[in-house]
């Protein structure tokens, strides 16, 4: 599947993270870890910020001012009736043009979406979009080696992608980060998020 047809599947389904169905806790402890790192908590940047909120509001909390990028119409067009005052971009993240640096970055279940060959340069671009010091929290598949998959657990179909633990590991020092912390928060399901700093 293209990014085009992936943002078509969640404009399908983007109502469902609007409702109290969705558990707004969601990667909300993994942030909170991920924010102790830092010293300077200017900009943050939520990849694949979906229509919840739930990021962009902790991330504000902590006196960030945040923005979003999504590459679903429908998902942007809901964040921006539900946070007005947030900057939120319709974009494609392999295309968009990082204009700042950020403090933090996050892509909470968002980049595994990515077509498997744009999973390094997209990485490294995200890298050079941090701050020194800045600290990038994102998560992907817990696998050793790269691999992709298409399913249709959420009804319209997706498609994932990973490089493998040790091929992410490796990109992150080879692009100036330092892996901070690395977990399989959900085991036995394969969900692992890094957090990494940059030097």
């Amino acid at each position: 599947m293209q990014p085009d047809e992936i943002a078509a599947s969640y404009d399908a389904i983007a109502e469902r993270w609007r409702g109290e169905t969705f558990p707004r806790k969601n990667g909300i402890v993994q942030h909170e870890r991920a924010i102790a790192f830092l010293r300077e908590k200017h900009r943050a940047l939520d990849i694949g910020c979906g229509c919840s909120g739930r990021l962009i509001e902790l991330l504000g909390s902590h006196g960030f001012a945040a923005e979003g990028v999504d590459i679903s119409e429908r998902m942007i067009a809901l964040a921006r009736q539900a946070h007005p005052e947030i900057e939120f971009h319709h974009a494609d993240i392999r295309h968009w043009h990082f204009t700042r640096q950020y403090d933090l970055i996050s892509a909470w279940d968002s980049i595994w979406h990515l077509p498997l060959a744009d999973q390094g340069p997209v990485l490294r671009k995200i890298v050079q979009g941090l701050a020194p010091g800045g600290v990038f929290i994102f998560t992907m598949g817990g696998l050793d080696e790269a691999a992709e998959k298409t399913d249709a657990a959420m009804g319209p179909p997706m498609y994932y992608s990973a490089l493998g633990i040790p091929g992410t590991l490796k990109l992150l020092t080879e692009a100036g980060c330092v892996c901070r912390h690395l977990e399989y928060d959900q085991y036995p399901e394969l969900h692992v998020y890094i957090i990494a700093q940059k030097a």
